[in-house]
């Protein structure tokens, strides 16, 4: 099950977050090949975040999933939700950092018996 945790320095106050909560999860199902009924965001804003020395709309995000992690999954995450990000809540896509960590890394997938 991926989890997507997104948090941001901006105030989601007033803000429609359904559009980020679908389009989130529908692109992290698709880039990660997981059904969408698997993935979990979550988003918190408000957050003091300090990026490049100031705090300018900034967001920091982690996703964990079980596998279906490698080096052009990270990428098309990054572009498709810092495009998200960027269109929802005006957070460039400079100013946005994702850490990727997949459960199974470095564990063989096939077992001996």
């Amino acid at each position: 099950m991926p989890c997507l945790y997104i948090s941001t320095n901006v105030n989601l106050a007033g803000v429609d977050a359904d559009p980020i909560f679908s389009e989130a999860t529908k692109a992290v199902a698709t880039i990660i090949g997981k059904p969408e009924h698997f993935v979990m965001v979550i988003l918190k804003g408000s957050l003091a975040i300090s990026f490049n020395g100031n705090k300018e709309p900034a967001a920091y995000a982690e996703i964990v999933s079980m596998g279906g992690i490698n080096r052009e999954v990270k990428r098309n995450l990054i572009a498709s939700l810092g495009t998200i990000l960027e269109s929802k809540l005006s957070i460039p896509r400079t100013r946005f950092f994702l850490k990727v960590f997949d459960t199974t890394g470095g564990r063989n997938s096939s077992s001996k018996l």
